[in-house]
């Protein structure tokens, strides 16, 4: 008779055969990975909004010969803000189904690295002529379609790794890591500002900050090598999925991302982006005065957000989306009417806003991810995304600008409170996907 050793029993925490969900050290790896990296993408592309006023008149000017110089400047805004970002979220988000999460975590931060870098290279228009807003437009291309695949490759990947019951405070890093790399490129263009002297951030200092997002991208680049494929071998040996197969084959999941971000994209670009310029514009607040409100909310806001996470693990996911909609959808109108020439007020009505947009932000990563199956996640994610923010996210501020020199400035608060009451009766009908199994 034969006797055989029964083999060891499995471990508590021992993940079920085919999936490598990462423990101890490892999620800390896997977050970092996320969050670093996505905060040097940022911090990249925010660098060229803060530095722009400085360069914009060397690669663009004014008065050029040849008349195709203003067209390429207005084809490069265009095309960055407007074509890159969901095509970038359609391809990376592909790569990212097809080969593997980290694989498309690798492409973006190289060509987010690549774009800086050809950014802090960039000729003048009078040492290269054409040359020169040539190499600035395709540099924004390449950075827009990695901004565009960043947020489909790092969304899965941080949700994929997180434990079960903490998808949302991984998912809350997505905006903590947006918004550091936001403060960093502020910072860091302040700082030149105040060490150089006009003329010589003109010259070359603007093209020190490019450089250091370019050394930035070799440093997220080292974290994520080390990082943990999410993907269970199952799935990356199983038939690859088709370019669109994600819109072709779940065509309501991906009019839920449209539904979802809508509302919560608009109310994000308000608060933390257009709405200095709304009080200087409506209410005469000082210019300099704005920029430290919008830093001070920020960084509060950044705080926020795995305290958001932490909540929708315990409470769900629709609570709090349902009250990030409902506070935008009763209060976003009488906070913008709220606003004076006040330090104070300002601050209080850009918090207030934080709060409240925090139930949208801290776990639109893991609403997005738990709409989709593995197999499409990325793309499916990447595409509707990408666009639904350049609809509607990206042209807030002109839209505000078009209803102020119209002379119906007091309309746009009403446009965010209806986007937001659209966006929260989507809501209303996604069931709870908190507590659901993830497949990998």
């Amino acid at each position: 008779m034969t006797s055989s050793t029964p083999p060891p029993a499995a471990a508590p925490d021992d993940p079920p055969t085919g999936t490598t969900p990462p423990r101890g050290p490892s999620a800390l790896r896997q977050l970092a990975a996320a969050s670093v990296g996505n905060a040097v993408e940022w911090f990249d592309w925010y660098a060229y909004s803060f530095l722009a006023v400085y360069f914009a008149d060397k690669v663009f000017p004014a008065s050029a010969d040849d008349s195709l110089v203003p067209l390429l400047s207005t084809f490069a805004v265009f095309a960055v803000g407007f074509f890159m970002r969901p095509v970038g979220g359609l391809l990376m988000g592909a790569v990212a189904d097809r080969h593997g999460r980290r694989a498309a975590l690798t492409v973006t931060i190289l060509a987010m690295g690549g774009g800086s870098a050809l950014v802090a290279l960039t000729p003048t228009y009078a040492a290269a002529g054409l040359a020169a807003p040539v190499v600035l437009v395709l540099a924004r291309l390449v950075q827009g379609l990695s901004v565009g695949g960043e947020f489909a490759a790092s969304t899965t990947f941080l949700v994929e790794s997180a434990k079960p019951g903490r998808r949302g405070l991984f998912s809350s890093f997505q905006y903590v890591s947006t918004t550091a790399g936001q403060l960093l490129a502020s910072g860091t263009a302040a700082l030149l500002a105040a060490l150089l002297t006009e003329e010589q951030m003109g010259d070359w200092g603007w093209r020190v900050a490019f450089g250091v997002g370019a050394l930035l991208s070799l440093l997220g680049l080292w974290i994520r090598s080390g990082a943990r494929e999410t993907r269970s071998e199952k799935q990356l040996q199983a038939p690859r999925p088709g370019l669109l197969e994600a819109l072709r084959r779940h065509p309501r999941p991906s009019l839920l991302i449209c539904g979802i971000t809508a509302g919560g994209t608009l109310a994000y670009y308000t608060w933390t982006t257009y709405l200095p310029t709304y009080a200087q514009v409506n209410v005469g607040f000082d210019k300099g005065e704005s920029l430290t409100v919008s830093t001070i909310a920020l960084a509060f806001f950044a705080v926020l957000q795995p305290l958001g996470g932490i909540l929708s693990d315990r409470v769900g996911r629709k609570p709090l989306l349902l009250v990030f909609a409902g506070g935008f959808a009763v209060l976003c109108v009488p906070l913008l009417h709220l606003l004076t020439d006040s330090f104070v007020s300002l601050l209080l009505v850009s918090c207030a806003g934080m709060v409240l947009l925090t139930g949208y932000t801290a776990i639109a990563a893991a609403v997005n991810a738990e709409v989709f199956p593995a197999r499409v996640r990325a793309a499916g994610i990447g595409f509707p995304y990408s666009l639904t923010v350049a609809l509607f996210g990206g042209t807030a501020p002109y839209v505000g600008t078009w209803f102020k020199q119209a002379g119906n400035s007091g309309l746009f608060p009403w446009y965010v409170a209806v986007l937001c009451l659209l966006s929260g009766l989507v809501y209303l009908r996604l069931p709870e996907t908190a507590r659901r199994e993830l497949d990998t």
